[in-house]
């Protein structure tokens, strides 16, 4: 074990962890004064944030394996949690991609975007619908699938309690 460079990663989950919980409570604050731009400012830091400490626990590199697992263990972070899965992430930093692969397989269409309560529309247009967000649950829709942020930044804290006393820079 490496204990100071150990050090340096839960101080990175910590600082990460502000980051995140800083963009939420600008996400919060767009439901009383909305800004479209700054709910999306928002929900990418906590997702970017989110995959930087779950690249931390789950390193993506097999050489770097060891170093997961042993964080892990000191955190008592189970190989279940919510941070494990980068997919949502991904989403948001491979867009490009994602647009591309799109239109590879259609000719044309309908194409929704950065949609607000997408669940609330009434519309059958899920199919379509990209990128959204339900203010009133705090749940991202991305083409049918669901993440629920407040079960990511309650994952989230409940790591970032598990570093306290083991790094000097807390809360």
């Amino acid at each position: 074990m490496n204990e100071f460079k150990d050090l340096i990663f839960l101080g990175e989950i910590v600082l990460q962890s502000k980051i995140a919980f800083r963009a939420n409570e600008r996400l919060e604050a767009t439901k009383d004064n909305f800004d479209n731009l700054e709910v999306w400012c928002s929900i990418q830091s906590i997702l970017v944030s989110v995959a930087n400490v779950s690249k931390i626990l789950w390193p993506t590199f097999k050489k770097y394996q060891e170093r997961g697992e042993r964080l892990r263990k000191t955190l008592n972070v189970e190989e279940s949690n919510p941070l494990s899965n980068r997919i949502f992430r991904n989403h948001f930093e491979h867009y490009d991609s994602r647009i591309e692969d799109w239109f590879s397989n259609r000719s044309g269409g309908v194409y929704v975007d950065l949609v607000m309560n997408p669940s609330l529309n009434g519309r059958d247009f899920e199919n379509f619908h990209h990128r959204g967000y339900n203010s009133f649950n705090d749940t991202l829709i991305f083409r049918g699938e669901l993440l629920d942020l407040n079960e990511i930044l309650n994952a989230l804290e409940e790591i970032r309690n598990n570093c306290k006393g083991l790094v000097l820079d807390y809360p």
